[in-house]
């Protein structure tokens, strides 16, 4: 799935500059640019070139922080199975006495001596 999205992303960026590029501000931008002056003005500057360009620039938009927002999230939700893996590596050490705190109350397999403790001699 990150994959299927990484590259939708990437596609639509690229769209979305495109379209960005393509349309005519006020300074004529690049479609006064590709050609060459009234060409371009009859090509890129019409009325219903105008409406194309800005619906395609406002759907990409879309598409592009639907799909940032959409990384980001599948990105910090993080690997399931190495939390899964983590947590048993830390329950080992907790088991063996390795990564307990002061503070921490015992668990019951370090509770239990391992051996019979001596004899007090007098």
């Amino acid at each position: 799935m990150n994959t299927f999205l990484s590259i939708i992303h990437v596609l639509v960026c690229v769209f979305l500059v495109l379209f960005i590029l393509v349309q005519q501000g006020k300074g004529g931008g690049m479609g006064a640019a590709l050609g060459g002056g009234g060409g371009a003005a009859q090509v890129f500057g019409g009325r219903g070139a105008g409406n194309f360009l800005t619906r395609g620039t406002g759907i990409c938009a879309v598409i592009f922080f639907t799909t940032s927002v959409s990384l980001a999230y599948l990105s910090s939700s993080g690997d399931h199975a190495l939390k899964d893996r983590q947590a048993a590596e830390n329950k080992k050490r907790d088991d063996r006495g390795f990564a307990r705190g002061k503070d921490s109350a015992p668990t019951p397999a370090s509770a239990a001596p391992s051996a019979p403790a001596p004899a007090p001699s007098n």
